[in-house]
C-alpha cells in the first residue's frame, strides 16, 4: 500500500533567484543576489509522502511544477539559511534525472520563513521518533512459543494456615481436638477398691484451767504432762 501525500505548509508568493557561485566557505548572503528582479514567482508547498519530504515549487494559477527540492534532514544541504537575512534560503532543486543546481528563495514576510523552518523541525522530530519506535520493536525478544516447543514449570504450593486438609486425623476420622473414643469392644476399667477403715484419733478436751488450751501432740506416746516446772517457759497473760 503506496503512503498518501501530507501537504504540511503552503505560501502562495514566493521569489526565486539566480545565484553567484559560491566563492568561500562563509555561507550565502542575499545581499550578493539581485532582490529587486526576481527570476520566478509562484507558490511553495511542503509536502510528505512517508518518510521523503519535498518542496514543490508551482505555478499560483495552474499548478505546475516549476522546480522540486528533495529535503532529507534540516539543516542541510538541501536548504540552507543565508547569513545576513532570515526571509531568504539557498535550495537544491532537481530534476528527474538527478541533475541538480542551486537557486535563492526568499518570502516577502518574516512570519513565512518562520512558518518554513516550524513545519521542517516538527517534520524531521516526528520522523525521528517514527525511527526510534521501529527500532525498538526489532530489538524486542521474540516471546511467543515455536512449534514443538514446551516449558516446564516448578511449581510449591503450599497450604494456608487453617485449612481442614492441613490438620492431622486419627484413625475413624476423629480429630485430635475432640474426647478420645472409648476402648473397642465397649470394656471398661475395673473399679477402684473400696477404702479400709482408719479410726479417727481422738482428740484429747483442752484443760479447762488453761486459756490457750492444750497443745500437746497427737501421739499418745510423746505426750507429757504439763508440769510447774514446764510452765516456767510460758508467759503468764
Amino acid at each position: 500500500m503506496d503512503s498518501y501525500e501530507s501537504v504540511l505548509l503552503v505560501k502562495n508568493e514566493v521569489f526565486v533567484f539566480k545565484i553567484p557561485p559560491r566563492t568561500s566557505n562563509r555561507g550565502y548572503r542575499a545581499a550578493d543576489w539581485n532582490l529587486q528582479e526576481p527570476q520566478w514567482t509562484g507558490r511553495m508547498r511542503l509536502v510528505a509522502k512517508g518518510d521523503d519530504l519535498i518542496m514543490k515549487l508551482e505555478d499560483k494559477t495552474s499548478g505546475d511544477l516549476f522546480a522540486k527540492c528533495p529535503i532529507d534532514k534540516y539543516p542541510g544541504i538541501a536548504l540552507e539559511a543565508v547569513t545576513d537575512s532570515s526571509r531568504y534560503f539557498v535550495v537544491r532543486i532537481q530534476d528527474d534525472n538527478g541533475r541538480s543546481a542551486y537557486i535563492g528563495l526568499g518570502f516577502g514576510d518574516r512570519s513565512d520563513s518562520f512558518d518554513l523552518n516550524v513545519a521542517l523541525q516538527d517534520h524531521f522530530k516526528w520522523l525521528k521518533k517514527e525511527q526510534e519506535g521501529e527500532q525498538l520493536q526489532e530489538q524486542q525478544l521474540d516471546l511467543g512459543f515455536k512449534d514443538g516447543e514446551t516449558i516446564k514449570i516448578n511449581m510449591k504450593i503450599t497450604k494456608k494456615d487453617g485449612n481442614e486438609g492441613s490438620r492431622p486425623r486419627r484413625a475413624g476420622g476423629a480429630t485430635m481436638t475432640g474426647l478420645l473414643p472409648p476402648p473397642p469392644g465397649g470394656s471398661r476399667l475395673p473399679p477402684p477398691p473400696s477404702p479400709q477403715h482408719v479410726p479417727t484419733p481422738t482428740v484429747p478436751a483442752p484443760n479447762a484451767n488453761s486459756e490457750w488450751g492444750d497443745f500437746n501432740s497427737a501421739s499418745a506416746q510423746n505426750q507429757k504432762p504439763v508440769t510447774p516446772a514446764n510452765q516456767q517457759n510460758w508467759v503468764q497473760f
